[in-house]
């Protein structure tokens, strides 16, 4: 797996999810199901899968996972572990989690919306709408969704940083954070993963609808695709509704900031020195309508299915959308592309979220029909890593080899 474009534990990371569609890895215990027949040309083993998501999960030191995996040839859901470090409940496949940046999915899908019916246009420069925004004469509306308006991410921050540290259950209002973001450098190339676009673009939402964002999603996302068990908090809300994952990081803010922790820290962690920290309840209004959103597992299944098969855009919407992902850089052909609020790794499309303590991935092939969705309560790994978007790289990998 290759890096993310920009990552921290506190960017809400898009991970550059690669897809390898070589033979299989992992093996099959002799006594297990043989792998089932298919006519897809995919591949659909659900021991060989069970086995990846459970040794990596052990090699990762994941106190849980839970998996899932849907192709024409067949439905696997695996649910590894426990939902607190050194506890003693079971992860399920209904429990919520934080999914980070996958929010973003939604205060784009927004965007697109009112860009259908007339109330905005993606070619529209931001300082329509906000005046205040540096150069905002030359950033388009459509900038801010693909991440190319060159707008400094907030998160990347160090008094950031030191602020969530210091007071992980701060209120953090969106204009404070726009107001961060407007500080740090511009990008020096075209592309910049930052969450001060999303944000910006969910307050010119709010601007245009007259209500907040959470109602917004509500009424334009979760009521209409029965997505019941997802909750857009309120910016004082600390809290996930029942049943929930706990999720836990190692090291600070601060010292996760660019990546790894040091060799020294990774040591420790190895040797059994040093414990998590458990991030359930910091509150997740820094990140606010880039990465505060909750959700579970089969929801993120009805969500990101919707997302790519057209249920939330017109047909012409829709197809603006999904031609839209772009390499944020040339050079590297084998990162996740970059569009319209939507990632796309291989054939699949969606997104991945991370935020101190929990990782998730989204996907859908929408010609093969083939969805992945995982999860985990560790976030990110001592080496920089986000493990969900591990996980679902190997069962990605593992489904389109050849059967």
């Amino acid at each position: 797996m290759t890096s993310p474009i920009l990552r921290s534990t506190v960017a809400i990371g898009l991970a550059a999810l690669v897809v390898v569609t070589a033979g299989c890895a992992a093996t099959s215990p002799a006594s297990s199901p043989q792998p089932s027949e298919t006519t897809t040309g995919l591949s659909f083993d659900e021991s060989a899968m069970s086995e990846a998501v459970r040794s990596l999960g052990e090699e990762f030191g994941a106190p849980g996972v839970v998996a899932y995996v849907s192709t024409p040839d067949g439905l696997f859901i695996e649910e590894y572990g426990v939902t607190e470090f050194g506890g003693s409940t079971p992860v399920s496949v209904d429990q919520h989690f934080r999914i980070g940046s996958n929010t973003k999915t939604w205060t784009g899908t927004v965007i697109l919306q009112l860009a259908e019916e007339g109330a905005l246009s993606l070619d529209d420069p931001v300082s329509k709408y906000r005046p205040d925004v540096p150069g905002g004469d030359d950033i388009t509306i459509e900038q801010l969704l693909n991440m190319r308006s060159r707008l400094g991410n907030f998160t990347a921050a160090l008094e950031h940083n030191e602020v969530m540290d210091a007071d992980p259950q701060r209120v953090w209002q969106p204009e404070e954070l726009i107001a961060i973001g407007y500080k740090q450098p511009l990008a020096e190339g075209e592309y910049l993963y930052s969450n001060t676009n999303t944000v910006l673009a969910a307050l010119i939402a709010e601007q245009l609808e007259g209500k907040p964002i959470a109602e917004i999603f509500q009424e334009r996302l979760f009521d209409p695709l029965g997505m019941d068990e997802t909750v857009f908090p309120s910016i004082e809300s600390h809290d996930l509704p029942e049943p929930f994952t706990h999720g836990y990081m190692y090291g600070t803010n601060v010292s996760t900031m660019d990546g790894p922790l040091t060799e020294a820290e990774q040591a420790e962690i190895a040797a059994g020195g040093m414990t998590p920290v458990d991030h359930t309840f910091d509150n997740p209004s820094w990140g606010w309508a880039a990465g505060a959103g909750i959700s579970t597992v089969p929801d993120l299944v009805t969500w990101v299915q919707s997302l790519t098969l057209g249920d939330v855009l017109d047909e012409e919407y829709q197809k603006l959308r999904m031609e839209s992902p772009q390499l944020p850089d040339p050079s590297n052909p084998a990162s996740a592309k970059y569009g319209l609020a939507i990632a796309q790794f291989g054939p699949l499309f969606g997104h991945s979220g991370e935020l101190p303590g929990y990782n998730s991935f989204m996907g859908h092939d929408p010609e093969k029909d083939v969805t992945v969705v995982v999860w985990v309560n560790l976030a990110p790994l001592p080496d920089g890593r986000g493990p969900a978007n591990a996980i679902a790289q190997e069962l990605i990998r593992q489904v389109y080899a050849a059967p």
